[in-house]
């Protein structure tokens, strides 16, 4: 087993950065924060960072987009390394937050004065549990979610009979077995019900293994102790239904991304993705097109809300801030109820609020927003990542297993599993 994701991406990093650097940049009086690249956060960024000026003239604030680099997070290492980091990032991977936290070049967040306070107002105890590392400080802010559910097409539905999307694992076979086709009879199925990315990089994973994995297990986590805690029939349940999902070519083992979009062009029925498909949908549709969404599938046994991952990202502080207090008052600005408002506007992106889908304060969007709405819903039962230090590389190992069982099917579900529990394992010893 070779795992080399971490000295790798610091490498890389350091190269990319090297354009990025930032001799004489600070103005001592001046906080500096970075967002994502994303065109509709930059919008929010600088909205939020220009009223703030206007108010605080003596703290300000000085934006700009992470800079650009092969990754985001391959900018932010090489930042950390070479000690020039923002004060404010917004962009924070929750997976990636344990292993800055245990390098210490995080501020913990609960030694600041009304953060605790402010934290349990804005979250539910889960997510609270969720942020909180293995030191029991909390490094991050949760901030934004994306929650993955199954988008379908409801004139496809209607045909194949049926008054409602498959929502068990049974009921998606027989609706994909309904629609697959030839259509050039070739031989060769040439429509499929659903498709995921047969890639094995490590973050695919999290866009079909991990939100039907957390849907089948009610949340569950992967890490638990140190150790592996997936090798349980949650996630057997998942590898043997994604892989008769392609055996009986319900998916296609090809890469149809360089196509047309495939779902809006009726070559697909389903997919699993977040709330951002809403307005590439509103976009590209044909006329007359239409579509909904739904929780992901489940085994047929499957009792109680459907969990799913809500693709979070976070706020954190790092340790070069000069002052972290001055920092926790312009976020308790950025995070309140009328921002976070300006927020969903902007990105039609979900703040991670609890309870959001009853908050008065964004009645008015979401009845202008029904799609938004639906994903609102489903927040109320979302996880993000487990507090780990080598998560990429777990997600990794877990890939590397898909791929040979579900994918292929070279090897059983319980020896793929199995054998990435066991190499998980070995990435906890020391």
């Amino acid at each position: 087993m070779k795992i080399f994701y971490s000295y790798i991406s610091v490498i890389i990093a350091l190269l990319v950065f090297s354009s990025c650097s930032s001799d004489g940049r600070r103005n001592k009086n001046e906080l500096i924060y970075w967002s994502s690249n994303n065109t509709e956060e930059i919008e929010f960024a600088r909205y939020i960072t220009s009223e703030w000026n206007k108010l605080n003239p003596e703290s300000k604030v000085k934006f700009q987009p992470v800079p650009e680099g092969q990754s985001s997070e391959e900018i932010i290492l090489a930042a950390v390394v070479g000690k020039t980091t923002p004060d404010i990032y917004s962009n924070m991977w929750q997976g990636d937050v344990e292993i800055y936290a245990e390098a210490g070049v995080l501020v913990a967040l609960d030694t600041l004065d009304g953060f605790m306070a402010f934290i349990v107002e804005r979250c539910d105890s889960l997510t609270i549990e969720e942020v909180t590392s293995k030191d029991g400080h909390i490094y991050q802010i949760p901030w934004k979610i994306n929650p993955i559910m199954m988008i379908y097409n409801k004139k496809i539905i209607e045909e194949l009979g049926l008054s409602h999307p498959p929502r068990t694992y049974s009921e998606y076979f027989e609706t994909a077995e309904k629609f697959k086709k030839d259509n050039d009879g070739d031989g060769y199925v040439d429509q499929w019900f659903g498709y995921s990315e047969v890639l094995v990089t490590w973050w695919q994973r999290l866009f079909d293994f991990y939100p039907l994995y957390l849907a089948a297990s009610a949340g569950a986590p992967l890490i638990k102790n140190g150790k592996a805690a997936f090798y349980n029939e949650y996630a057997l349940k998942v590898f043997n239904f994604l892989r008769e999902l392609y055996k009986q070519n319900y998916f296609p083992k090809e890469r149809l991304s360089a196509r047309q979009d495939v779902f809006l062009s009726g070559v697909i029925a389903t997919r699993f993705t977040g709330p951002w498909e809403i307005s590439h949908a509103e976009k590209f549709k044909p006329k007359d097109f239409e579509y909904a969404f739904h929780p992901m599938p489940v085994p047929d046994e499957h009792s109680g809300p459907t969990y799913t991952y809500c693709d979070p990202k976070n706020i954190v502080i790092f340790n070069t801030c000069p002052d972290p207090n001055k920092a926790w008052q312009f976020l308790k600005y950025f995070l309140s109820e009328e921002n976070d408002l300006k927020f969903i506007e902007t990105t039609n992106q979900l703040p991670r609020r609890k309870k959001i889908d009853e908050n008065p304060k964004f009645f008015d969007y979401f009845k202008k927003n029904p799609g938004v709405l639906e994903f609102a819903h489903q927040a109320n039962y979302i996880k993000g990542t487990d507090a780990a230090p080598v998560l990429k590389e777990v997600f990794d190992l877990i890939s590397q297993e898909y791929e040979a069982s579900v994918i292929y099917g070279v090897k059983s579900p319980e020896d793929a599993l199995n054998d990435a529990a066991k190499a998980v394992d070995l990435l906890f010893l020391k």
